[in-house]
């Protein structure tokens, strides 16, 4: 379940800016709205899970029949020739798919007995799925290779995730039964959805500098998601997506090195060096090229992993020990629609008009510009950080 609900999202979500640009000709600013989706997505998600999932029916059938619509709406994205006809079906793709992340999880836990300990081993198989899709793309299709990127091919990719999702729809009705817990008779309070009952967090000085923290990094963050492939299969790097999954094997890597740097370093000079590693990264960016700078674009994809644990896996165990035990969901829940929801939504709006205000001719842009912006952007989140933000212990990090 877990290998095959990442291996749909890495199917396609990697390469949708390339897809867009080359097989539909969109501009940065619609580029930008189709990654949008995952935000609304994220907003939206709470109220499905909220409203429907954890009140009346069995999480595996929820997962089913969202996964069957999903794959037949990567149909029509696979179908789409224009971008007015793929934005209405990614969108609402993206609506159906988002809680699908919260439900694989429930699912998992509701069967284990140690979540703990258990759950790594499990959420590990989404990684290696999202890296297999990208192989797969790359080396086994070679769908974003020069000649058959120029031949529309990476449109297959939209059939890939169209069929797996599918398969993971009818697949999911065999998965164990997961009944709802919540009774549907209670009060529905919208601020659970939302976590808006750990607002109350906002009072410490510390958190409201994280979190506000976390807004601004996501935009830099949504360049990444947007502009990474295009940039690379722009600039002449072969096989863009199979490299671009060196970022989740280094994920896979430095989420093990995680407990080390928390008890060695802290937690301020932990998330520190996941934001460094943004404005390095897109640094290394900006002076790389497909042929004697390659090395510096393999380095920076490679600091995904310290990007992403370092800051936002860190930043989920510091909210949650900031929250206590009454408002740890609402914590999250409030940390998760600030970042993938408000701040991404910025991000991609940015980089959409970024994109566009540095295109030089169609299918040519001045990427070293572009990328100094996010670089630069990361490095004011990093002085804002470092100033406002008082070292403090984690509780469950230093337990």
């Amino acid at each position: 379940m877990m290998f095959l609900e990442f291996f749909i999202w890495g199917s396609w979500f990697v390469t949708l800016g390339t897809f867009l640009g080359t097989n539909l000709g969109s501009s940065g600013t619609q580029i930008g709205a189709a990654f949008s989706t995952q935000s609304f997505g994220a907003i939206i998600a709470p109220f499905i899970i909220g409203l429907i999932a954890d009140r009346y029916f069995n999480a595996e059938r929820i997962l089913g029949i969202l996964h069957i619509i999903g794959g037949i709406l990567m149909y029509f994205c696979y179908q789409s020739t224009s971008f007015e006809a793929f934005y209405p079906a990614v969108f609402l793709y993206m609506i159906l798919f988002m809680p699908t992340l919260a439900l694989v999880n429930s699912v998992s836990f509701r069967q284990m007995k140690n979540p703990e300990a258990e759950f790594a081993s499990i959420r590990v198989w989404g990684t290696i799925g999202w890296i297999a899709a990208g192989l797969a793309i790359s080396y086994l299709f070679k769908w974003d290779a020069a000649d058959n990127l120029a031949a529309g091919q990476l449109k297959y990719t939209f059939l890939m995730a169209s069929i797996t999702s599918i398969t993971l729809g009818f697949f999911s009705f065999t998965l164990p039964k997961t009944p709802p817990r919540a009774d549907k008779n209670e009060k529905v309070r919208i601020a659970d959805f939302l976590g808006l009952d750990a607002l109350a967090l906002l009072k410490d000085r510390n958190f409201a500098v994280f979190f506000v923290s976390s807004i601004l990094i996501c935009i830099p963050l949504a360049f990444y998601y947007q502009n990474a492939n295009p940039f690379l299969a722009e600039i002449g790097v072969s096989d863009p997506t199979g490299k671009m999954t060196l970022g989740q094997i280094s994920e896979a890597l430095f989420l093990l090195l995680l407990p080390v740097f928390f008890k060695r370093f802290g937690f301020k000079v932990t998330i520190l060096l996941g934001m460094i590693a943004w404005v390095l990264r897109y640094a290394l960016f900006a002076i790389g090229d497909a042929d004697g700078g390659l090395y510096l674009l393999i380095i920076g994809i490679a600091l995904h992993g310290i990007c992403y644990d370092f800051f936002f896996v860190s930043g989920q165990i510091y909210t949650d020990s900031k929250a206590g035990a009454k408002f740890q969901s609402a914590a999250q829940g409030l940390i998760t629609l600030a970042t993938y929801g408000i701040g991404m939504l910025i991000g991609f709006a940015v980089a959409g008009a970024i994109t566009d205000m540095y295109l030089i001719s169609e299918g040519n842009h001045a990427w070293s510009s572009i990328w100094m912006i996010p670089s630069g952007i990361a490095l004011v989140v990093v002085i804002i950080f470092t100033i406002f933000f008082k070292n403090e212990k984690v509780a469950k990090i230093d337990a």
